[in-house]
């Protein structure tokens, strides 16, 4: 993996060989001034030489910040307004497009997905565009075959349309389960035209996040179906991707993640009250008007009477709807490690997202997101949350139902941490992983982070590198860890 300092050397010589120009202004200045033909000139191109010349060294550092996953201790959060669990993750998203007032949530369950089409321009390392959260250039296309659950007796239906995907609602695909709008059909009430995509439109922020878009609905659906358009922020909650929670009027909370039938009678009954605001990843009650929060009082009542199972981290039939394969993104591995760099006391430690906001900022392989990143340090001193802005792939969203780690490789003295993404991927279970034993035989380990990651920090600790999802243990220089790693894979129970 390559060290921020041959970053900066690499921004460095690429923004000199760019604004060469500023040198030789300065250059030529100096020489106009000691040659005392005019002083007048020479004040000119000394300033533009300056000028130019201090760039160089601030446009490096400033593009090297950008690209490179580095989180150090200036990065703390500061400013945090709501508190979050370490099992919360709040994600801030564009907003879906809005419905007609008879339209109706519904439960959708994904049978079949494939990518149509992501096909990013590829000249620029980062693109914004003001004002546009989901760009057709960075959303990708994507074929899916829904069955649409019917609601008070009425009979589901399958639906198959392309849709624009935002690239932080892709694990709900993954996961198998979305929130669709119903349209009423032409004859029996308004008509929606078609709809591609979200609204390019950012969600509130973190203390006023909306799970509902703000306009009034009936409870009554429609007679006949007609159009239906993905809700995808509401489909990360419906996923579990992102958690929900309820602090009812007595101040007691309630977890409703993946709690796929309650959350969806919630999300009508905030749509009905035309939107309610979240706190982070809860709904209080108490700031709540009467109507609204004796409506969700009721609801919690019934369920209570009745409790829900919680849904799977993923429904059946994951691999007809797998195309993490097909997203950009880095592939797993088991990383590379440098000896100097783990004598001197450089590790391996696990952190996980709190928070993801959408920007208007993409690279080919994922978006630009402003991250919430809760660190836990390994010397036992107290965890503490980074606020940065870093680039999550395609691939990863895809699968950021089933786990919100990030593998970051620690400085030897522990002054800075960097993402790591092909280990956090390989984790993730992106990428399948597999150990070859030295009698020759393989074993499986995707979806076993808890048998990847005690070998990833072995490697790590005797500084040996493995830059592929295999990890080949009849290698002569595996030799020294082999009995350690068989050891760890004797010692985990079967799956």
């Amino acid at each position: 993996m390559r060290s921020y300092a041959g970053a900066f050397v690499g921004n460095l010589v690429f923004t000199a060989i760019c604004c060469v120009a500023g040198p030789f202004f300065l250059l030529m200045g100096l020489q106009m001034w000691h040659g005392g033909t005019d002083r007048g000139a020479a004040l000119v191109c000394l300033g533009v030489g300056l000028a130019g010349t201090v760039t160089i060294p601030v446009a490096a550092y400033t593009s090297t910040r950008q690209g490179f996953p580095r989180i150090t201790r200036r990065d703390r959060a500061k400013d945090a307004r709501v508190r979050y669990d370490d099992d919360t993750l709040v994600m801030l998203t564009p907003e879906s497009p809005k419905g007609p007032a008879r339209a109706w949530l519904a439960r959708a369950d994904v049978l079949e997905a494939s990518l149509v089409r992501y096909s990013p321009d590829g000249e620029a390392t980062f693109t914004t565009h003001f004002g546009d959260y989901t760009p057709d250039e960075f959303t990708p296309l994507i074929r899916l075959r829904l069955r649409v659950h019917g609601v008070e007796g009425a009979d589901s239906f399958e639906v198959t349309r392309e849709w624009r995907v935002p690239s932080m609602c892709l694990s709900a695909v993954t996961a198998g389960r979305l929130v669709v709008l119903v349209h009423p059909a032409p004859s029996t009430g308004p008509a929606a035209g078609p709809s591609t995509g979200p609204a390019a439109r950012p969600a509130a922020g973190p203390s006023g996040s909306s799970d509902a878009a703000p306009d009034a609905a009936s409870d009554a659906a429609p007679a006949t179906p007609g159009e239906v358009t993905a809700q995808w922020p509401r489909s990360l909650l419906l996923a579990g991707t992102r958690t929900s929670r309820l602090l009812d009027l007595d101040r007691h909370r309630t977890d409703v993640t993946r709690r796929p039938g309650r959350l969806l009678e919630q999300m009508r009954i905030s749509r009905a009250a035309g939107g309610v605001v979240m706190t982070g990843d809860t709904i209080d009650l108490r700031r709540l008007d009467p109507h609204t929060a004796g409506r969700y009082t009721a609801l919690a009542e019934r369920i209570r009477a009745h409790p829900e199972d919680r849904a799977p981290v993923t429904e059946p039939g994951e691999e007809s709807r797998w195309i993490v394969d097909e997203l950009p993104g880095a592939t797993g591995e088991f990383g590379s490690s440098g000896r100097r760099w783990s004598r001197r006391g450089g590790h391996l430690i696990r952190a996980r997202f709190v928070e993801l906001r959408g920007t208007t900022t993409f690279q080919d392989h994922g978006p630009v997101l402003d991250t919430v990143v809760r660190v836990q340090p390994e010397d036992g001193t107290p965890p503490f949350d980074a606020a940065r802005r870093l680039t999550l792939p395609m691939n990863y969203l895809a699968v950021l139902h089933r786990t919100r780690d990030v593998v970051l490789c620690v400085a030897p003295r522990g002054t800075s941490y960097v993402v790591d993404w092909p280990r956090t991927n390989l984790l993730a279970g992106v990428t399948p992983a597999k150990v070859i034993t030295p009698d020759s035989a393989e074993l499986p380990l995707t979806g076993r982070p808890d048998l990847i990651w005690p070998l990833m920090t072995l490697l790590a600790a005797h500084g040996l590198s493995a830059p592929t999802p295999t990890l080949d243990l009849r290698r002569r220089r595996m030799a020294p860890i082999a009995p350690f790693a068989l050891r760890i894979l004797d010692s985990a129970p079967p799956r």
